[in-house]
């Protein structure tokens, strides 16, 4: 006879325990102190075992009934319910313990030996700021498309449309990171792609090669009345078109004068590789200028700020000159790399894979290959000289 809401509640306390059976093994088992249990009794693979299913009235009659029902279903396909159960309830551990921002954080550490320092700070800020406070406390097998959608679009709604394209493309490593390590079985971000605004590409300004006299005699009049070392520093730029960051960060133990040759560490390079920049002879006299006023400083920079020597000049000082200077908009720091590449192409007739290999891009040619070869740097240290010669020609 089945049991009924009543009879549960009716059941009274003996010496020992006792069940009372509803149907399909599922019984209430009434202990001595009282308590009443739900328990299911079943075979499997010729075993017979038991499965809690909670205590009464807590878990009422329905509830019982229909935990019953989806545990014969699981055996009607083969599964052991006890089983399913452990299994269920370490997927939920596991989850709790793979949230986003534990994964992201291990895939950051993986990372570090590849990229700058400043680099993986910049990826990690911007988790911080745009991911973590919203769903980085979630399973990451548990988050799809629409949560990660909706936390974008906050950033998109601050403007920072360039930050929301360079954020979906960190989850989207973190995910990948995810399934590679077992911790989640698809990547989400691979379904947002389209999904963000985005702006209409932009360059970094550059002045156009006719442009190069009248900012090289604009420079040399100085009406804005620059420091002299921001002056070097514009003219160093222009000789050597390396990043800003890299030049304003440049040291004197980096410099060695007697190969005329500038060795920027692997750590500050994009690449991760040191990077090889051919010094010519007006690079040399620059920085002969710069030690003969900076010497005395005792600072370790070839560049160091105005204002605090033992720091490096400002990320902003050669734009703001720039801007001073009347050329706002039209050059900025970073541009002298497009004008270099530019106007040595057209201008000097070199290989596109030598041009780039000194621009510290992956060159895809044979000649990019052989960067590290003595025969390639020959070529740089002629190509950098030919380069300072012609700007000297025209102006």
């Amino acid at each position: 006879m089945k049991l009924t809401d009543k009879s549960c509640k009716a059941a009274k306390t003996k010496k020992k325990s006792y069940k009372l059976a509803d149907g399909g093994g599922l019984y209430l088992e009434v202990m001595p102190n009282g308590s009443k249990y739900w328990r299911m009794k079943y075979r499997y693979l010729g075993k017979e075992k038991r499965l809690a299913f909670g205590v009464y009235p807590l878990i009422s009659l329905l509830e019982a009934r229909e935990k019953r029902d989806k545990a014969k279903k699981l055996l009607i396909n083969g599964t052991d319910p006890q089983e399913f159960r452990q299994e269920e309830k370490q997927n939920k551990v596991r989850n709790a313990q793979n949230t986003f921002q534990v994964i992201a954080l291990e895939w950051l550490e993986n990372q570090k030996e590849r990229w700058t320092a400043g680099y993986a700070a910049k990826i990690i800020r911007t988790l911080e700021m745009n991911i973590f406070p919203f769903i980085g406390t979630k399973p990451i097998a548990n988050i799809e498309a629409p949560a990660l959608l909706d936390v974008l679009r906050k950033v998109e709604k601050r403007g920072a449309l360039e930050i929301a394209g360079r954020t979906l493309q960190i989850c989207g490593s973190v995910f990948r990171y995810g399934i590679q390590t077992g911790r989640c079985s698809r990547d989400p971000a691979h379904d947002l792609r389209g999904a963000l605004k985005t702006r209409k590409t932009t360059h970094f300004a550059s002045l156009d090669i006719k442009d190069i006299p009248e900012f090289l005699q604009a420079l040399e009049r100085n009406s804005a009345r620059l420091y002299d070392r921001t002056r070097r520093a514009i003219r160093l730029s222009l000789l050597t078109f390396t990043r800003p960051g890299e030049l304003r960060q440049a040291r004197w133990e980096e410099i060695d004068l007697k190969s005329k040759q500038w060795t920027i560490p692997a750590e500050r390079m994009k690449m991760k590789r040191a990077h090889i920049v051919p010094l010519c002879r007006q690079a040399l006299k620059i920085l002969d200028e710069q030690r003969d006023e900076t010497g005395m400083l005792k600072t370790p920079w070839v560049f160091p700020s105005q204002v605090s020597p033992m720091k490096p000049m400002s990320d902003g000082t050669v734009n703001v000159a720039l801007k001073r200077l009347g050329y706002h908009e039209r050059m900025t720091a970073h541009g002298f790399r497009a004008l270099a590449r530019t106007t040595i192409r057209e201008k000097l007739d070199y290989a596109p894979d030598i041009i780039e290999a000194q621009l510290a891009h992956k060159a895809p040619g044979p000649l990019g290959e052989a960067y590290d070869r003595a025969q390639f740097i020959k070529q740089c240290h002629k190509m950098m000289q030919e380069w300072a010669d012609y700007l000297d020609s025209i102006t």
